[in-house]
């Protein structure tokens, strides 16, 4: 039977199989490579084929899980040393740029959606470690998303979104280290974009990306 740790009755089943997924894929509970079967996640949550699906297909779009023709499913691998550095030196060349532009042209209610997003990650309990974890990757792929969705231009939008930068790297190592420090720089760079500076919003997301890196790199030679 399904069974989470943190009650969700809102959430559709579809949702809370996604999230399980996605913790035990984020944690390394479902190593990289692993085949996933649906026929065992059939069992596993006592549902049909069709919500099991629909979160699979969700995941495969964030890079977290690949489908292969007439294998089905599996955990993608870790990103390679120079994939890791490759999506750094993207996101610094992009995400900078998005945050100065947000600063100047993001609507009120963007801003207080970002906010409240910021806020959100700050107040992340720990009854449930590995669940907490895996809700704080979601929650900073959905800010900085928001920040690039900000600059109305489409073509940035989708490049962000195929690095799947930022779920995808939180599996280098599962440890409260990689968001602490993040708590802090979140709330410097949406602090810039409330007050509208554009310069100081690009100084902050560079430091955040800079600050991101040098705290995943140690982990991911751990894994060489």
């Amino acid at each position: 039977m399904l069974t989470l740790s943190i009650p969700k009755p809102c959430m559709s089943i579809t949702e809370q199989i996604y999230d399980t997924l996605l913790t035990d894929l984020i944690s390394l509970k479902i190593p990289p490579g692993t085949r996933i079967a649906v026929d065992a996640l059939v069992r596993r949550f006592a549902v049909s084929q069709t919500p099991i699906r629909a979160a699979l297909i969700k995941l495969e779009a964030e890079g977290l899980v690949v489908r292969t023709r007439n294998v089905g499913y599996s955990a993608a691998p870790m990103p390679t040393r120079k994939q890791f550095e490759e999506i750094y030196e993207m996101r610094l060349l992009l995400e900078p740029p998005s945050a100065a532009q947000a600063a100047s042209k993001m609507a009120p209610q963007q801003i207080k959606e970002l906010r409240q997003l910021a806020d959100e990650m700050a107040a992340l309990h720990e009854d449930n470690p590995r669940l907490t974890y895996s809700k704080f990757a979601v929650l900073d792929a959905e800010l900085h998303a928001c920040i690039t969705a900000s600059t109305d231009n489409q073509l940035l939008i989708d490049t962000m979104r195929k690095l799947s930068a930022h779920m995808h790297l939180f599996r280098l190592h599962f440890h409260s280290t990689v968001t602490s420090g993040a708590i802090e720089e979140h709330d410097a760079l949406v602090s810039a974009i409330e007050k509208r500076d554009s310069e100081r919003a690009h100084e902050t997301m560079y430091f955040h990306i800079i600050s991101s890196r040098d705290r995943m790199a140690p982990f991911f030679e751990l894994l060489e």
